[in-house]
């Protein structure tokens, strides 16, 4: 099971067990509403941040694969720069 799963998992039960817990306390109804939008909104906000942390690694491991990419084009540009110099040389 991925570190993922497992992550989201977690976060959803207890995202439950927050909301459940809020509707089952013996608060009036105006109470109960607030506490289970500040919940939505700390568990939005974690989301989001988890979604950000991902994004940002995505692009990181982009970028290093593009920058290998590129240094191993360079270097094949110039090993073959110099096969040619050794070819006409040799001629």
């Amino acid at each position: 099971m991925s570190v993922t799963k497992i992550l989201t998992g977690v976060m959803i039960g207890a995202a439950a067990g927050a909301i459940l817990g809020v509707l089952f306390a013996p608060d009036r109804g105006t109470e109960t509403r607030k506490r289970i939008s500040e919940k939505g909104t700390d568990l939005a906000d974690a989301l989001k941040n988890k979604f950000s942390d991902f994004v940002d690694s995505v692009t990181d491991k982009f970028q290093g694969a593009k920058d290998e990419a590129s240094n191993m084009a360079n270097k094949g540009r110039e090993q073959f720069e110099e096969w040619k110099g050794n070819a006409q040389n040799a001629m």
